[in-house]
């Protein structure tokens, strides 16, 4: 063995961690796998071991608090699953993972009661190639989608949990998401977007890989390198969706125009993905929430949407017209009514809040939840492959008559954010 192979052996003995690719835990003393590793109230992440308790203290199961466990792992997707439940308690335990993405959602566990799922997330962090990375906004590098851990959050009227298993997959396909706010994980309360929704409708036999981020045209995220970043992870057989528009409208000048700059951009979006052997998908953009006074949606994308439907007709590219269902959506709830389904809320509703919060843009998690099923019906009603991997559970939706906001139960998340995702 020459010095460099033991360099390079001793660096692997001492970062070996981090490259690990296949975790068993477990939690309650009930180990069912011999190879689990014991996780005590005093486990917390750390660099040294890779694993543990993360942001929050460890749970106590007597408050029914949400908790956090994180594992560094490289980039790729991971099958996660989950044992839920308790021998001396009864439970409900929603799962979300890194920045607030819907796997679980409510399970309840009797006493005595173990239920085990399994869902796969993707983990990524900046780093193109060496030397070479993503150019993420301030605000973004507190966010858990681009940090070198998996991250779970285990919420829910009375969340337990008694095994953990984490393993690397590659024979998943990988459903990228590119997009502006309406689309990217919200880390925080009370914002939320249909990217990190439409994971909790989709089985474990595929991947949701959220790359949109707040104030993002498709050329502004072309430039900051997220195209390319996820181009690096993407592979034969999966899926590109675009929704752009909403920030896109904005730039003025020469050659901008939704049917000159903008389609540009959306055929690189295109090509790349078909150089790949993936299968590009074109998003309308969701529609703002503006009436009329005869209580109709205004149209405020002025002719985007359109020039996405021309793209989509000249390149044989699938495409889910979320404009038109947004706009149903909307009217169907009414003007008072579909303020439930974006950030309006009176002051002091959260930490910090001292204003009124009146965005008619961005959604809270209700809204989100609601437009990750239309993008789900415009899966189905496209007849895309995609469908096959949707739970049996999503019985379809029709915009006409959105889900009763009284039936929607969401724990929040222990952070909140007053200042308003970038975009409108």
């Amino acid at each position: 063995m020459n010095r460099y192979t033991l360099l390079a052996a001793l660096w692997l003995s001492v970062t070996g961690y981090a490259q690990q690719t296949s975790f068993s835990f477990c939690f309650d003393g009930n180990k069912k796998d011999e190879k689990a590793l014991q996780i005590t109230k005093q486990q917390v992440f750390s660099e040294q071991t890779g694993y543990g308790y993360d942001l929050q203290s460890a749970p106590d199961l007597k408050a029914n608090k949400p908790f956090y466990f994180s594992v560094a792992v490289p980039d790729g997707n991971y099958r996660v699953t989950v044992t839920l439940g308790s021998k001396k308690s009864a439970g409900v335990t929603t799962v979300r993972g890194e920045s607030r993405r819907l796997f679980i959602e409510n399970l309840p566990t009797r006493k005595g009661e173990f239920v085990q799922q399994s869902f796969v997330v993707n983990k990524r962090n900046t780093e193109i190639a060496p030397g070479e990375y993503v150019k993420i906004k301030v605000r973004e590098k507190s966010k858990l989608n681009w940090d070198n851990k998996l991250t779970l959050e285990f919420n829910g009227d009375a969340p337990l949990l008694s095994a953990l298993t984490i393993e690397r997959v590659s024979d998943v396909p990988t459903i990228f998401l590119c997009g502006n706010s309406t689309v990217v994980d919200q880390d925080n309360e009370p914002w939320a977007s249909w990217g990190q929704m439409i994971t909790r409708f989709f089985d474990d036999q595929v991947c949701v890989a959220n790359y949109a981020e707040s104030g993002e045209s498709a050329n502004t995220f072309i430039a900051a390198g997220r195209l390319k970043k996820a181009l690096s992870q993407m592979k034969a057989g999966d899926y590109l969706f675009m929704e752009f528009g909403h920030n896109d409208q904005k730039q003025k000048g020469p050659g901008k125009g939704a049917y000159y700059s903008f389609m540009t951009s959306l055929k690189t979006f295109i090509d790349e993905a078909r150089a790949r052997g993936a299968h590009p998908i074109l998003v309308t953009p969701t529609q703002r929430r503006s009436f009329d006074e005869r209580g109709k949606i205004k149209n405020t994308h002025e002719d985007y949407p359109e020039a996405m439907k021309w793209l989509a007709h000249k390149e044989n590219v699938p495409l889910i017209d979320l404009n038109s269902m947004t706009r149903v959506l909307y009217e169907a709830m009414g003007v008072e009514n579909s303020k439930k389904a974006f950030v309006h809320y009176p002051a002091n509703t959260y930490p910090g809040q001292t204003k009124a919060l009146e965005d008619n843009t961005h959604f809270n998690p209700y809204g989100a939840y609601q437009i990750a099923q239309c993008i789900l019906q415009g899966i189905i009603d496209q007849k895309m492959p995609l469908q096959k991997y949707i739970r049996k559970d999503f019985k379809g939706y029709d915009p006409h008559h959105p889900d009763d906001i009284h039936l929607f139960h969401w724990n929040l998340s222990p952070f909140a954010e007053i200042e308003k995702p970038d975009g409108n």
